[in-house]
């Protein structure tokens, strides 16, 4: 079910505009302001207050990946270069709305807007700082908006996010210096649920433009239990890792709090601009690396990973071919949650670039399709990261890694 409901790709950090819905076609412009189906309410709640009657959303997406490490002179691990850590996953969304009376309106939202999934080759060279990767998150969101005045509406709507943690990491038996030995490994995995708020304005300024405003809440993720450890054949990696109680290993996160700011205006009958700017606080994320890392003295088991806010700015532009026929385009830049230096393999993340154009075909009144495509471009990423206690270092550069997003889905109004 997790992997059905969400999506995996990267933004400033990793939350996911990309959820199959028609706005995907716009890289994120417009996305508090332009409230043409109840997929709206994942941006911003008041939007549903200009949906007519009764609608459903239902929506599909596929990611494929290429996000490929190769190794370079400064590299000091044995192992191969991982493949590609990222080669396709499958996600869906679903919303509904209901227009209660003229000012009040209700919905439902279930959808995933956070997380990351990443598998590399168990025998890679960066096997001790991870092999797999996963932090999915699934939020279940009812919604009412109201409308206070007929240019002036409010929204909120609460989150239930019931999210997934999953690691599996390389142990080093050789650590310490003794003889030859395979490797151990680490896996860990739990669930937790946790609640948060989405808040929205939506402002008719004029006739031509709308302004919508959209906060969402901080959501706290507390992962705790027991790592499975394999093959640990090393006595000495073995003190050390009890003096560290390794039975008990938890992982705090937080899913930052976020701003978004997005104008729609008319040009003409024919064209629709749009425009977003964002803030989200990665800052607060938290210390999600696990990982071994051993002397002969000590070892440690997570890893502060340095993560800074990021910010959003995107463009974007709705035709309208014909009566049946509307086509989206967009541009977005993100920032990076990392500086270049404080990059890791278990979450190779960069400024982002995205391209997006998808299609809207009316069928029939009551029925559209969507069809929407994104390249969400990363560029090249450079890793040099060491262990802190061995002091042996993993360098190397994920070279013009990029994610496609396909994804397309169908609007009924009653």
């Amino acid at each position: 079910m997790l992997c059905l409901l969400s999506g995996t790709s990267w933004a400033g950090g990793i939350m996911i505009y990309e959820a199959g819905q028609e706005g995907m076609g716009l890289a994120n412009a417009g996305a508090a302001a332009l409230a043409t189906d109840p997929s709206v309410l994942m941006n911003n709640p008041a939007g549903l207050s200009q949906l007519p009657g009764t609608q459903i959303n239902a929506n599909g997406q596929v990611l494929l990946g290429h996000i490929r490490f190769s190794r370079d002179s400064g590299n000091q691990f044995d192992g191969n270069e991982g493949g590609n850590a990222l080669q396709y996953l499958p996600g869906a969304s679903f919303f509904i709305s209901h227009q209660l009376d003229e000012r009040s309106s209700i919905g439902f939202g279930s959808y995933g807007n956070f997380g990351l999934a990443l598998d590399y080759d168990d025998d890679w060279a960066g096997r001790y700082f991870t092999q797999e990767a996963a932090i999915i998150g699934v939020s279940l969101q009812p919604t009412y908006a109201y409308k206070i005045t007929d240019d002036l509406s409010v929204g909120i709507g609460p989150r239930l996010m019931y999210a997934y943690y999953r690691t599996e990491v390389g142990i080093n038996n050789n650590l310490l210096g003794l003889a030859d030995r395979p490797d151990g490994q680490l896996e860990y995995k739990d669930t937790d649920v946790g609640t948060g708020v989405n808040l929205g304005l939506l402002y008719r300024l004029n006739e031509r433009t709308v302004l919508g405003l959209a906060y969402t809440s901080k959501v706290d993720l507390e992962f705790k239990d027991r790592p499975k450890l394999d093959d640990i054949s090393n006595p000495l990696l073995n003190v050390a890792l009890n003096r560290i109680n390794v039975n008990d290993l938890e992982v705090d996160m937080e899913v930052p709090q976020t701003v978004l700011l997005s104008a729609a205006y008319d040009l003409d009958s024919q064209w629709k601009l749009l425009s977003s700017l964002g803030w989200q606080q990665w800052s607060q994320f938290g210390k999600i690396g696990v990982e071994v890392d051993a002397d002969n003295v000590d070892a440690s088991r997570s890893v502060d990973r340095q993560y800074k806010d990021t910010w959003h700015v995107s463009v974007g532009a709705q035709y309208q071919l014909s009566r049946q026929v509307r086509w989206n385009m967009g541009v977005a830049y993100d920032s990076s949650m990392v500086d270049d230096s404080d990059r890791t393999v278990d979450l190779p993340t960069a400024e982002t670039w995205r391209f997006a154009t998808g299609v809207n075909y009316t069928v029939e009144e009551g029925l559209d399709l969507h069809l929407a495509y994104t390249l969400i471009w990363l560029g090249d990423m450079e890793v040099d990261q060491t262990k802190r206690r061995s002091g042996t270092t993993l360098s190397g550069t994920y070279e013009n890694a990029a994610i496609h997003a396909i994804g397309g889905g169908a609007v009924w109004r009653f």
